[in-house]
């Protein structure tokens, strides 16, 4: 069995509202979408992250492809070394991890086939029955916010999720307006890094009474021993997010014990396995995994849960943002678009079924409009 061709387009699907935090004000999600087709027929999906820049990742896994073509898909982890150290791809490294997380995906897809079994079960298999994902709490306003919590509510998510830092009395406000609305379901704040230290202390201090479940990257990610200096002087669980751009990072930090949690996805350390090394370090070190998104279509919502189900230490409310969406390019829908629980996929692979036309609408889009910016430039 040996990869014979591949395809790779961008794809766009739009958010249902803006995400917006103290980094991004985002519209919606885009991704490259990676068909890998081998010479007896057998296809594989990955998928992978736009990051600041889609067209960039799309070049590189053109670039890659050289190392793959050709090559046996049981042997993965020998083609990123190749292309790692004779493609030069080590010195271009998060765009590396990115598009070779896509390429790792659709490989893993195939080979999950060819054997007769999930891709969970390829990676040891599942130590948990299903997995619990959160609601993102989303609004310009206090009333949008209490509205959105509501839905979440009604459609049973057990875990929300609020970003802070633009304006510390307003999110503060805030916290605990939500915490009124969600009643005793767990509520965790997301700073991505906006506050000082000192602000960092404050803020954790009056929310004592709000019992968050976690904050997320309340202070900068370097020097990195910011984040574990707050941590020896507050009661409140501290997320490590930023600062596990690489599987390199993400060891360091793990091991240093930065975090009560680690919050990073397979597209950041660049493979399904790397990401679950690392979830099994941080098992070792007392630690819990919480898989992030910044965005994501249902080819790798499918591939993190997969393997995510195979670490033996992680956290309830994993995040998403399939509900928020206006819809996928897979046939279907989700569990974790309707609701906070999602079991042990079954079929071999991924288990993903692409819907072209939808595929083709996403596509239609990106090359209409252009990705999804993280950012929206006022008019000058």
């Amino acid at each position: 069995m040996r990869i014979a061709r591949y395809r790779i387009v961008g794809a766009n699907v739009a958010y249902q509202h803006r995400e917006t935090s103290a980094v991004v004000e985002r519209d919606g999600v885009t991704a490259g979408v990676l068909r890998l087709e081998t010479d007896d027929g057998l296809v594989g999906w990955g998928e992978t992250c736009a990051g600041a820049d889609l067209a960039s990742v799309i070049d590189a896994v053109r670039a890659m492809m050289p190392f793959v073509i050709g090559g046996d898909p049981w042997t993965g982890e020998a083609m990123r070394r190749d292309l790692w150290h004779r493609g030069l791809w080590q010195f271009r490294e998060g765009t590396g991890n990115f598009a070779w997380a896509g390429i790792d995906m659709a490989m893993t897809d195939i080979c999950a086939q060819a054997a007769g079994v999930p891709v969970h079960a390829l990676l040891g298999g599942a130590l948990h029955e299903s997995l619990s994902y959160f609601w993102y709490l989303s609004g310009d306003n206090d009333d949008e916010l209490i509205k959105s919590a509501r839905v979440g509510l009604a459609r049973g998510y057990d875990t929300y999720y609020l970003k802070v830092g633009r304006d510390l009395e307003v999110d503060l406000a805030r916290v605990f307006k939500v915490r009124d609305a969600i009643g005793n379901a767990r509520l965790r704040v997301d700073a991505n890094a906006a506050w000082s230290v000192s602000e960092a202390r404050e803020a954790l201090r009056r929310l004592e009474s709000v019992h968050l479940d976690f904050v997320e990257q309340p202070v900068r990610e370097v020097p990195r021993d910011l984040m574990k200096d707050l941590r020896h002087v507050i009661s409140v669980p501290l997320a490590a997010n930023e600062g596990l751009w690489s599987e390199e990072q993400a060891r360091e930090r793990i091991e240093a014990r930065v975090a009560d949690v680690y919050c990073f996805s397979p597209y950041w350390v660049g493979s399904l396995r790397g990401f679950q090394r690392l979830g099994f370090l941080a098992h070792e070190h007392g630690s819990r995994v919480c898989k992030h998104t910044h965005g994501e279509l249902g080819i790798a919502a499918t591939a993190a849960h997969h393997v995510t189900l195979t670490l033996p230490s992680v956290v309830e409310g994993h995040q998403q943002t399939s509900a928020h969406m206006t819809g996928d390019i897979l046939r279907g829908t989700l569990p974790l678009a309707v609701g906070p629980r999602w079991g042990a996929p079954t079929a071999p692979g991924l288990g993903v079924v692409v819907d072209e036309d939808a595929l083709g609408a996403a596509r239609e889009s990106f090359e209409r409009d252009g990705q999804f910016w993280p950012y929206q430039l006022s008019p000058s």
